[in-house]
């Protein structure tokens, strides 16, 4: 029975995980999809099952861990959305990306790129697709000045449960808030995917708002994307 326990792809088995650690999962439907393919070497177009173009998307190979890359549609303010690329748990700002196919992601297939970080023939992997749903998700960017606050309006209403945020022009953190750990007009604590460190506490970068969330003023000049979740 795994029922209480959580597969570790470094460790290749199942671990039973205390109370000292959390996990966000979620559940192939409206908003995410997940699609296994085993790599060829060569661009290609798979098809996949959101019933949604896909705005971000996170690859990894199953086979040997290592990496997971990232496509964002709002990359590089949008302007050129396949051709940017960051690696979730670097600091690293978006990148020109040789990972992606040349043509952009439809509401049934997406391409990738003959690369071996995310096409190697001697390896499988997984990629995982978000979208936008009404009142439920959003995928966007926003930009910030530091000294003033910035309202991000994601369409919600009762506020955001999860929210990423990753600097794009620069380097920066990938910060996770969620409301497990609190959403708060106050000091709200944050994981950043790029560190090993425990959650940051002393610090208020965001504030809840109910139609998204709201960028505290102390934030860091710059643009960002982001990936939110309804409350």
């Amino acid at each position: 029975d795994t029922s209480d326990f959580v597969w570790d792809s470094n460790a290749g088995c199942w671990k039973n995980y205390n109370s000292s650690y959390q996990a966000w999962m979620w559940k192939r439907g409206k908003g995410f999809d997940t699609v296994t393919y085993k790599g060829n070497d060569s661009t290609r177009v798979l098809n996949h099952s959101l019933n949604a173009v896909p705005e971000m998307i996170w690859v990894t190979s199953t086979t040997s861990g290592g990496q997971r890359y990232v496509y964002h549609s709002a990359a590089d303010g949008g302007s050129s959305p396949w051709t940017k690329e960051f690696t979730l748990g670097a600091s690293a700002g978006e990148s020109g990306s040789p990972f992606w196919g040349s043509s952009l992601p439809t509401s049934s297939t997406f391409n990738i790129g003959g690369s071996s970080n995310i096409n190697s023939s001697s390896k499988t992997y997984v990629a995982m697709l978000f979208a936008s749903v009404p009142g439920i998700s959003k995928v966007g960017s926003f930009s910030h000045t530091n000294g003033s606050s910035t309202d991000v309006d994601c369409g919600f209403s009762s506020g955001s449960a999860f929210i990423l945020v990753k600097r794009t022009d620069s380097t920066g953190d990938w910060y996770v808030w969620d409301s497990a750990r609190g959403i708060v007009s106050g000091n709200d604590p944050y994981l950043a995917l790029n560190s090993t460190d425990n959650p940051v506490t002393n610090t208020d970068l965001i504030d809840p708002l109910n139609s998204g969330f709201q960028i505290a003023s102390g934030f860091t000049t710059g643009n960002y994307i982001f990936y939110a979740i309804a409350s």
